[in-house]
């Protein structure tokens, strides 16, 4: 269970964890407003936050990473609104529990008590199954809330999708990590750790709640008696922390020189501070995971393959393990310093992701809508189409746009890289199109 307290698929919130539970269980928020790190879901302001003031909850994907709370707020949501909680792994269900769960929620509904059925790692259920859940969704007998660590737009049905809401939980900052580490000490006292110490555990979780309480109780099991230093946690671990000097840059510092360095095309530079953490011991897939953020915020299409030799990096990391895989990661760091530099589809990203939250549900126009049916030809769907392979140079120059909105260009590539190569074909179709008398 991919969860910030996941041990099983536990019982209703009211229920007190046992004393000799694991800590992330003894800490398991007891409301939604105990929940950290997903403010902007269960804030006053956020979906969750609204539809619990209302008291209806809708059908829900709760998508985010590991150790975020997908199962503590599935669980506080049914105690927050007065629903029955029930619960199913798709790991470990199949069609005969499914059918239990429905069946149970039939026979509550009956009663007048509503059900928040909440399945964990949803993905994992086939087609078919997910499409068992659609009749009992559609008429009320469950409201789902589904859990996944995986982009529901490609495990997921679209007919499960059209019925629930998804919502992004967020990886867990250091601010959201230090408030459970803080949880934690009220409840079993001061880590064995230097402030140093402290901030190195909290960079080592990466953002996993459930794996920082569960090495703080590896912690406070060793009863160490002296504080250790982030060099004496990473030996204790077994495992790399990030060994920082908190006062004159600490951790994020060194990431955003080193993201700077990248953009600024200054290759000594990025592969120093690139040299700083990993000597230091920041885990690599973590760096490796910033040089594909700077290959697609950066670079993108100036050169497309600083993306592709970002993730050759990370598999040719995996292959080779350490050190001999660092090696690949900095020849991608190198590569991304060396590349052409371009923000344009950044931007475009930015642009096209606000207008569609300002326009809304606009029809897109009738000529270039799919006519299955006699009724949606017979309406106008799909007449006047031009099919661009049999027109001139194979550009019609048709619009494609919302009536209501009409042409947006979002994507604007400078005369840098490939995107040079790509400005032109831009130009050439926008002469075209005027030509041709398209919008």
């Amino acid at each position: 269970m991919a969860d910030l307290f996941p041990d099983s698929l536990p019982a209703a919130p009211s229920d007190e964890p046992r004393a000799d539970a694991p800590l992330a269980d003894r800490l398991r928020p007891r409301s939604l407003a105990d929940v950290v790190g997903q403010e902007h879901l269960s804030g006053p302001e956020g979906a969750i936050g609204r539809m619990v003031a209302a008291g209806r909850l809708s059908s829900m994907i709760l998508w985010g990473p590991p150790g975020t709370g997908k199962t503590s707020i599935a669980r506080l949501l049914a105690d927050a609104v007065g629903m029955r909680f029930a619960a199913i792994s798709a790991v470990f269900s199949g069609v005969a529990d499914l059918k239990k769960a429905f069946a149970e929620a039939d026979k509550a509904a009956q009663a007048g008590q509503r059900t928040l059925l909440f399945v964990d790692e949803i993905h994992r259920f086939n087609r078919a199954q997910q499409d068992g859940f659609l009749p009992f969704v559609e008429r009320g007998t469950v409201t789902l809330v589904g859990a996944t660590t995986e982009n529901p737009s490609f495990e997921l049905n679209a007919a499960l999708l059209s019925r629930a809401q998804v919502l992004i939980l967020r990886r867990l900052d250091a601010d959201a990590l230090g408030q459970l580490l803080d949880k934690a000490e009220a409840l079993e006292g001061p880590l064995p750790l230097t402030d140093e110490a402290r901030e190195a555990l909290i960079a080592s979780a990466d953002g996993d709640g459930r794996f920082l309480l569960n090495q703080a109780e590896t912690l406070y099991a060793a009863n160490i008696l002296q504080p250790l230093d982030p060099a004496g946690l990473g030996s204790f671990l077994q495992r790399r922390v990030a060994v920082y000097d908190k006062d004159r840059e600490g951790h994020y510092n060194l990431i955003s020189a080193w993201h700077k360095a990248l953009r600024g095309s200054d290759p000594d530079a990025a592969l120093y501070y690139m040299a700083r953490m990993l000597v230091a011991g920041e885990e690599p897939l973590f760096v490796l995971r910033r040089l594909v953020r700077a290959a697609v915020e950066d670079i993108g299409l100036a050169d497309p393959q600083a993306l592709v030799q970002c993730l050759a990096a990370k598999d040719a990391y995996d292959f080779l393990g350490s050190p001999e895989g660092e090696l690949a990661i900095v020849q991608a760091c190198l590569y991304c310093a060396t590349a052409p530099k371009s923000n344009a589809a950044y931007k475009a990203h930015k642009a096209a992701w606000r207008t569609a939250r300002e326009t809304g549900s606009l029809m897109p126009p009738a000529h270039i809508l799919n006519a299955p049916t006699k009724l949606m030809k017979d309406v106008g769907y799909g007449k006047g189409y031009a099919y661009d392979h049999d027109a001139e140079d194979g550009f019609s120059g048709a619009d494609y746009w919302p009536e209501e909105i009409g042409r947006q260009t979002f994507y604007d590539p400078p005369e840098r890289g490939f995107e040079r190569e790509v400005r032109k074909r831009l130009d050439y179709w926008a002469k075209l199109r005027s030509e041709r008398g398209g919008a």
